[in-house]
C-alpha cells in the first residue's frame, strides 16, 4: 500500500542484518526461485545444467561453495531449490 515506506523498512532490515544487529530479511520467496529455474529451463525439459545452476547462484550473489552437483547430472527444480 505504501511502497516507499515498505522499501525503507526492508533496506533498514538488510542493513541491520549485515551488521549482525538483526535477522536478514528474506528477499526471495519460492515463487521467485521457481521463476529463475523456468527462465533457465526455457525448453521445459525439467532440468538445467550444473553450469546454469552455478551461474544462477552467482547472479543471485549466493555462494557456490559446497555446491552438491555432478557435472554430467541434470539439476531438477527440487535440487535447485535446495541449493538456493
Amino acid at each position: 500500500e505504501r511502497p516507499r515506506e515498505f522499501l525503507v523498512r526492508v533496506l533498514e532490515a538488510v542493513k541491520a542484518g549485515r551488521q549482525g544487529e538483526g535477522e536478514y530479511p528474506c528477499l526471495m520467496d519460492e515463487s521467485n526461485v521457481e521463476a529463475v529455474f523456468q527462465l533457465l529451463d526455457a525448453e521445459g525439459e525439467g532440468s538445467i545444467t550444473p553450469r546454469q545452476c552455478r551461474e544462477a547462484l552467482k547472479a543471485l550473489e549466493l555462494s557456490t561453495e559446497g555446491l552438491n552437483v555432478v557435472d554430467d547430472e541434470g539439476i531438477t527444480l527440487d535440487m535447485f531449490k535446495e541449493e538456493v
